[in-house]
């Protein structure tokens, strides 16, 4: 899965706060997910759609029931991510510093 979109499926806080309740949590369907939410149990479940299309949840039925469940696998690439920008960022604050330094 490209970083852009798992960044795209989290840029929504509703699914961000979906996602944030079954890491969570654990284990759940739409149903118990949109307990407390200010959206309908199918908004929930759109949501969820998207979050399994980016593969940052897993799907199983257990009877009647979907129960979803969190992959933080789709999560590596963006910890990757940030973990290279913040160490460009590093890069180039210690050059920074060594030219104030310098300076002085």
């Amino acid at each position: 899965m490209a970083t852009h979109e798992v960044f795209a499926a989290l840029a929504d806080p509703t699914r961000l706060e979906v996602l944030s309740r079954l890491a969570r949590g654990g284990p759940a369907t739409a149903t118990d997910l949109a307990a407390g939410l200010p959206i309908t149990r199918q908004a929930v479940a759109k949501h969820l759609a998207a979050l399994d299309a980016v593969a940052l949840v897993e799907r199983r039925r257990s009877g009647r029931e979907v129960v979803y469940s969190f992959r933080p696998g789709p999560l590596d690439a963006v910890v990757e991510w940030v973990d290279s920008v913040g160490k460009s960022w590093d890069d180039r604050l210690e050059r920074l510093r060594r030219q104030v330094e310098q300076a002085e």
